[in-house]
Protein backbone atom coordinates (compact mmCIF):
# COMPACT_ATOMS: atom_id res chain seq x y z
CA UNK A 1 0.00 0.00 0.00
CA UNK A 2 1.14 3.51 -0.80
CA UNK A 3 0.24 6.11 1.83
CA UNK A 4 0.17 9.83 1.13
CA UNK A 5 -0.33 12.57 3.66
CA UNK A 6 -0.18 10.41 6.79
CA UNK A 7 2.79 10.34 9.15
CA UNK A 8 3.31 8.99 12.63
CA UNK A 9 0.60 10.20 14.95
CA UNK A 10 -1.34 11.58 12.00
CA UNK A 11 1.33 14.14 11.05
CA UNK A 12 1.54 15.03 7.37
CA UNK A 13 4.48 14.12 5.20
CA UNK A 14 6.02 17.12 3.50
CA UNK A 15 8.96 17.09 1.09
CA UNK A 16 8.73 13.41 0.20
CA UNK A 17 5.22 13.79 -1.18
CA UNK A 18 5.88 17.17 -2.76
CA UNK A 19 9.02 15.87 -4.48
CA UNK A 20 7.24 12.87 -5.96
CA UNK A 21 4.07 14.54 -7.21
CA UNK A 22 5.63 15.81 -10.43
CA UNK A 23 7.01 12.38 -11.32
CA UNK A 24 3.73 10.72 -10.45
CA UNK A 25 1.75 13.20 -12.55
CA UNK A 26 3.75 12.20 -15.63
CA UNK A 27 3.27 8.54 -14.87
CA UNK A 28 -0.41 9.25 -14.17
CA UNK A 29 -1.01 10.53 -17.71
CA UNK A 30 0.52 7.32 -19.07
CA UNK A 31 -1.52 5.26 -16.61
CA UNK A 32 -4.70 6.88 -17.93
CA UNK A 33 -4.00 5.19 -21.26
CA UNK A 34 -4.60 1.77 -19.69
CA UNK A 35 -7.11 2.96 -17.07
CA UNK A 36 -10.40 3.56 -18.85
CA UNK A 37 -12.81 4.17 -15.98
CA UNK A 38 -13.02 5.34 -12.39
CA UNK A 39 -15.66 3.85 -10.10
CA UNK A 40 -16.61 5.82 -6.99
CA UNK A 41 -18.48 4.90 -3.86
CA UNK A 42 -21.00 7.59 -2.94
CA UNK A 43 -21.81 8.03 0.77
CA UNK A 44 -18.89 9.50 2.69
CA UNK A 45 -16.70 9.77 -0.40
CA UNK A 46 -18.30 12.01 -3.00
CA UNK A 47 -20.38 13.76 -0.31
CA UNK A 48 -20.26 13.58 3.49
CA UNK A 49 -23.66 11.97 3.94
CA UNK A 50 -22.24 9.76 6.70
CA UNK A 51 -22.08 12.79 9.01
CA UNK A 52 -25.63 13.84 8.18
CA UNK A 53 -26.77 10.29 8.95
CA UNK A 54 -25.10 10.32 12.36
CA UNK A 55 -26.31 13.85 13.10
CA UNK A 56 -29.90 12.91 12.24
CA UNK A 57 -29.79 10.04 14.71
CA UNK A 58 -28.22 12.21 17.40
CA UNK A 59 -31.03 14.73 16.85
CA UNK A 60 -33.70 12.04 17.08
CA UNK A 61 -32.29 10.67 20.34
CA UNK A 62 -32.06 14.21 21.76
CA UNK A 63 -35.68 14.83 20.75
CA UNK A 64 -36.53 12.08 23.26
CA UNK A 65 -34.27 13.58 25.93
CA UNK A 66 -31.56 10.97 25.33
CA UNK A 67 -27.97 10.90 24.11
CA UNK A 68 -26.86 8.57 21.34
CA UNK A 69 -23.72 6.54 22.00
CA UNK A 70 -21.84 6.75 18.68
CA UNK A 71 -19.65 3.72 19.45
CA UNK A 72 -20.51 1.05 16.92
CA UNK A 73 -22.95 3.32 15.09
CA UNK A 74 -21.46 2.69 11.66
CA UNK A 75 -21.84 -0.88 10.41
CA UNK A 76 -18.95 -2.84 8.92
CA UNK A 77 -21.02 -3.59 5.83
CA UNK A 78 -22.99 -1.69 3.22
CA UNK A 79 -26.76 -1.46 3.03
CA UNK A 80 -29.41 -0.10 5.39
CA UNK A 81 -28.55 -0.63 9.07
CA UNK A 82 -31.33 1.59 10.40
CA UNK A 83 -33.70 -1.11 11.65
CA UNK A 84 -31.34 -2.03 14.48
CA UNK A 85 -30.94 1.68 15.26
CA UNK A 86 -34.70 2.15 15.53
CA UNK A 87 -34.90 -0.94 17.73
CA UNK A 88 -32.25 0.48 20.08
CA UNK A 89 -34.07 3.81 20.32
CA UNK A 90 -37.42 2.07 20.91
CA UNK A 91 -35.89 0.09 23.77
CA UNK A 92 -34.45 3.26 25.30
CA UNK A 93 -37.68 5.27 25.00
CA UNK A 94 -40.11 2.56 26.02
CA UNK A 95 -43.77 2.04 25.16
CA UNK A 96 -44.34 5.69 24.22
CA UNK A 97 -42.05 5.35 21.19
CA UNK A 98 -43.76 5.96 17.83
CA UNK A 99 -41.64 4.33 15.13
CA UNK A 100 -43.45 5.87 12.17
CA UNK A 101 -43.30 9.40 13.55
CA UNK A 102 -39.68 8.95 14.59
CA UNK A 103 -38.72 7.84 11.10
CA UNK A 104 -40.58 10.67 9.36
CA UNK A 105 -39.12 13.37 11.59
CA UNK A 106 -35.57 12.01 11.38
CA UNK A 107 -35.71 11.69 7.60
CA UNK A 108 -37.02 15.25 7.31
CA UNK A 109 -34.21 16.54 9.48
CA UNK A 110 -31.60 14.60 7.50
CA UNK A 111 -33.03 15.82 4.20
CA UNK A 112 -32.49 19.41 5.38
CA UNK A 113 -28.90 18.59 6.31
CA UNK A 114 -28.28 16.84 3.00
CA UNK A 115 -29.67 19.80 1.06
CA UNK A 116 -26.81 21.94 2.35
CA UNK A 117 -24.06 19.47 1.41
CA UNK A 118 -21.41 20.21 -1.21
CA UNK A 119 -19.15 17.65 -2.91
CA UNK A 120 -16.25 16.58 -0.71
CA UNK A 121 -13.04 18.64 -1.04
CA UNK A 122 -11.06 17.71 -4.15
CA UNK A 123 -13.78 15.56 -5.70
CA UNK A 124 -14.86 18.02 -8.39
CA UNK A 125 -11.23 18.56 -9.43
CA UNK A 126 -10.78 14.81 -9.81
CA UNK A 127 -13.96 14.52 -11.89
CA UNK A 128 -12.99 17.44 -14.12
CA UNK A 129 -9.52 15.99 -14.71
CA UNK A 130 -11.03 12.58 -15.45
CA UNK A 131 -13.11 14.18 -18.19
CA UNK A 132 -10.01 15.86 -19.64
CA UNK A 133 -8.26 12.48 -19.70
CA UNK A 134 -11.24 10.81 -21.35
CA UNK A 135 -11.91 8.52 -18.40
CA UNK A 136 -15.41 7.12 -17.97
CA UNK A 137 -17.06 7.55 -14.57
CA UNK A 138 -19.33 5.30 -12.52
CA UNK A 139 -20.79 5.11 -9.04
CA UNK A 140 -21.00 1.82 -7.12
CA UNK A 141 -22.97 2.39 -3.92
CA UNK A 142 -24.75 0.19 -1.40
CA UNK A 143 -27.43 2.89 -1.05
CA UNK A 144 -30.61 2.96 -3.14
CA UNK A 145 -30.65 4.81 -6.45
CA UNK A 146 -33.33 7.18 -5.10
CA UNK A 147 -30.83 8.49 -2.53
CA UNK A 148 -27.74 8.46 -4.74
CA UNK A 149 -29.45 9.94 -7.79
CA UNK A 150 -31.16 12.69 -5.81
CA UNK A 151 -27.95 13.75 -4.10
CA UNK A 152 -25.92 13.71 -7.33
CA UNK A 153 -28.62 15.75 -9.10
CA UNK A 154 -28.72 18.30 -6.30
CA UNK A 155 -24.94 18.70 -6.36
CA UNK A 156 -24.88 18.99 -10.15
CA UNK A 157 -22.73 15.87 -10.45
CA UNK A 158 -25.15 13.43 -12.06
CA UNK A 159 -24.30 14.27 -15.71
CA UNK A 160 -20.66 13.42 -15.06
CA UNK A 161 -21.43 9.75 -14.37
CA UNK A 162 -22.13 7.38 -17.22
CA UNK A 163 -23.12 4.51 -14.91
CA UNK A 164 -24.88 4.19 -11.56
CA UNK A 165 -24.91 0.81 -9.80
CA UNK A 166 -26.76 0.81 -6.48
CA UNK A 167 -27.67 -1.40 -3.57
CA UNK A 168 -31.30 -1.89 -4.56
CA UNK A 169 -30.08 -3.64 -7.73
CA UNK A 170 -27.99 -6.37 -6.06
CA UNK A 171 -28.74 -9.10 -3.53
CA UNK A 172 -25.62 -8.63 -1.39
CA UNK A 173 -23.91 -5.51 -0.07
CA UNK A 174 -20.28 -4.52 0.46
CA UNK A 175 -17.90 -6.20 1.34
CA UNK A 176 -19.56 -8.43 -1.26
CA UNK A 177 -18.34 -7.27 -4.71
CA UNK A 178 -21.77 -7.49 -6.39
CA UNK A 179 -22.32 -3.77 -6.90
CA UNK A 180 -18.81 -3.31 -8.33
CA UNK A 181 -19.31 -6.24 -10.68
CA UNK A 182 -22.58 -4.63 -11.80
CA UNK A 183 -20.80 -1.34 -12.48
CA UNK A 184 -18.08 -3.10 -14.48
CA UNK A 185 -20.72 -5.01 -16.46
CA UNK A 186 -22.51 -1.78 -17.35
CA UNK A 187 -19.24 -0.16 -18.35
CA UNK A 188 -18.36 -3.23 -20.40
CA UNK A 189 -14.86 -3.25 -18.96
CA UNK A 190 -12.65 -5.79 -17.18
CA UNK A 191 -11.52 -4.86 -13.67
CA UNK A 192 -7.93 -4.32 -14.84
CA UNK A 193 -9.08 -1.27 -16.84
CA UNK A 194 -10.73 0.55 -13.94
CA UNK A 195 -9.87 1.99 -10.53
CA UNK A 196 -12.17 2.13 -7.49
CA UNK A 197 -12.37 4.87 -4.84
CA UNK A 198 -13.73 4.12 -1.37
CA UNK A 199 -14.13 5.65 2.09
CA UNK A 200 -14.67 2.48 4.18
CA UNK A 201 -12.66 -0.66 4.80
CA UNK A 202 -15.55 -2.91 3.73
CA UNK A 203 -15.83 -0.86 0.55
CA UNK A 204 -12.15 -1.42 -0.19
CA UNK A 205 -12.68 -5.16 0.36
CA UNK A 206 -15.62 -5.16 -2.06
CA UNK A 207 -13.68 -3.34 -4.77
CA UNK A 208 -10.66 -5.60 -4.46
CA UNK A 209 -12.87 -8.71 -4.43
CA UNK A 210 -14.13 -7.52 -7.82
CA UNK A 211 -10.50 -7.37 -9.00
CA UNK A 212 -10.17 -3.58 -8.85
CA UNK A 213 -7.25 -1.59 -7.47
CA UNK A 214 -8.67 0.70 -4.81
CA UNK A 215 -7.83 4.18 -3.56
CA UNK A 216 -9.05 4.76 -0.01
CA UNK A 217 -10.08 8.21 1.23
CA UNK A 218 -11.43 7.37 4.72
CA UNK A 219 -14.49 9.29 5.82
CA UNK A 220 -14.29 11.33 9.01
CA UNK A 221 -15.77 8.50 11.10
CA UNK A 222 -13.58 5.67 9.77
CA UNK A 223 -10.61 4.11 11.55
CA UNK A 224 -7.62 4.75 9.28
CA UNK A 225 -5.89 1.71 10.75
CA UNK A 226 -8.36 -0.57 8.98
CA UNK A 227 -7.23 0.48 5.50
CA UNK A 228 -3.98 -1.45 5.31
CA UNK A 229 -5.18 -3.39 2.25
CA UNK A 230 -5.91 -0.31 0.16
CA UNK A 231 -3.63 0.20 -2.84
CA UNK A 232 -3.35 3.91 -2.01
CA UNK A 233 -4.44 5.73 1.15
CA UNK A 234 -5.18 9.47 1.16
CA UNK A 235 -6.48 11.76 3.90
CA UNK A 236 -8.52 13.75 1.36
CA UNK A 237 -9.22 13.92 -2.36
CA UNK A 238 -7.79 17.44 -2.16
CA UNK A 239 -4.38 16.14 -1.09
CA UNK A 240 -3.29 14.69 -4.44
CA UNK A 241 -4.15 15.42 -8.06
CA UNK A 242 -5.80 12.70 -10.10
CA UNK A 243 -2.67 12.45 -12.26
CA UNK A 244 -0.58 11.85 -9.15
CA UNK A 245 -3.07 9.28 -7.86
CA UNK A 246 -2.91 7.32 -11.11
CA UNK A 247 0.84 7.70 -11.12
CA UNK A 248 1.13 6.28 -7.60
CA UNK A 249 -1.00 3.29 -8.60
CA UNK A 250 1.11 2.72 -11.72
CA UNK A 251 4.24 2.57 -9.58
CA UNK A 252 2.75 -0.18 -7.37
Amino acid sequence: MVTHGFGEGGALFGGEVAGSVGRQAGIGILAAVTTKALIFDFDGLLMDTETTLLDSWRWEWQRHGLDLDPVGFFANHGGDANESRYAALAEAVGSAYDRASSHALRMGYRAALNAALEPAPGVVSWLERAAELGLRLAVASSSDVSHVGTMLDRAGLRPRFEVLATGDEVTAHKPDPAVYLLALNRLGLPAREAVAFEDTAHGVAAAQAAGLPCVAVPNTHADHGRFTNADLLLPSAADLSLDAVLGALARE
